[in-house]
């Protein structure tokens, strides 16, 4: 257990230490589906600029509450004590665990109000208890006695919430719709995102196994594990191109930076490990941001 940090009155992070515990690499995973579904939104007739900028402080604000609130929760059970990936500033003792808790909560409670201003201005009160639902979904998954993190089920998390409902959720706001075009675009980019979290628990695969962390990776083991990431990036490049039959044929540009994850593809059945895999996980959230903004910005001009 790391709750020696609790233990430490010196034990104090510098704001840059914050900053990196925040773990700001993970934010294109929350720009990325804000950027397709308002691209989507403006091709359908109805952007609304303000609506999407409060999306995107949700989207943003979430992301930010649910890595401080993995980093705690982690934290706090031991999981932490040997990891390859981001700074972790409980496991690592540099904060102590009820600020690092404080700040999920202080993250969870701006997009809790840039969500309640944006169901007043669009009057769909309804999404207050989606905004709910994502908050406590953010919290338990690794939060509360039996995260279901730990239980095989993250990527269901982050292929629903952060694809699914951030998308159809934007896009919503604008446009009061829910299309079968908004539906797919949220397949595509929860492909994607989700891709980055397989990444991710590959890389950790042998230390969350050695400290009884159930993830979907130590569940499926490393072959199958290689394969659905690959199989992740497929679905999103398939998805985006379904978008595009049901749009405009420009949409396809997005398309374009998916073939930087060929590469980062071949290195996960290579059998690529530890820190070589840092390198796929900054490709498929760059690949991810890139394809959303390209394919928004064809769906614009369109």
């Amino acid at each position: 257990m790391t709750a020696h940090a609790d233990q430490t009155p010196a034990a104090r992070a510098t704001a840059g230490q914050w900053l990196e515990g925040a773990r700001p690499r993970t934010l294109p995973a929350a720009v990325a589906p804000v950027a397709a579904a308002t691209g989507l939104a403006a091709f359908e007739g109805g952007a609304r600029p303000v609506a999407a900028v409060l999306a995107l402080v949700v989207a943003l604000a979430l992301q930010v509450g649910v890595n401080f609130a993995n980093d705690y929760s982690d934290g706090i059970r031991g999981t932490d004590a040997d990891r390859v990936g981001p700074l972790r500033l409980v496991g690592s003792g540099l904060a102590r665990p009820a600020a690092v808790r404080a700040a999920a909560f202080a993250s969870f409670g701006v997009a809790a109000v840039a969500g309640l201003v944006l169901v007043v201005l669009t009057g769909h009160w309804w999404l207050l208890a989606v905004g709910a639902a994502s908050v406590l979904a953010a919290w338990y998954y690794t939060g509360g006695r039996r995260p279901y993190g730990y239980r095989g089920l993250g990527e269901a998390f982050v292929f629903v919430f952060f694809g699914l409902v951030a998308v159809c959720g934007t896009g919503y706001v604008q446009t009061g719709r829910i299309s079968v075009a908004l539906v797919l675009t949220g397949v595509w980019v929860g492909a994607l995102t989700t891709a980055i979290l397989v990444a991710n628990n590959l890389r950790d695969l042998r230390g969350d196994a050695a400290t009884g962390k159930l993830t979907l990776a130590t569940r499926l083991g490393d072959r199958r594990t290689r394969s659905f990431y690959v199989a992740l990036v497929a679905v999103g490049a398939l998805g985006l191109g379904g978008v595009a039959a049901l749009t405009t044929p420009w949409a396809l540009v997005g398309l374009l930076p998916l073939l930087l994850l060929v590469r980062p593809c071949r290195a996960v059945l290579a059998g690529a490990v530890g820190r070589d895999l840092i390198g796929v996980l900054k490709a498929t959230g760059s690949a991810e941001l890139l394809a959303a903004v390209l394919s928004a910005l064809a769906l614009v001009l369109a």
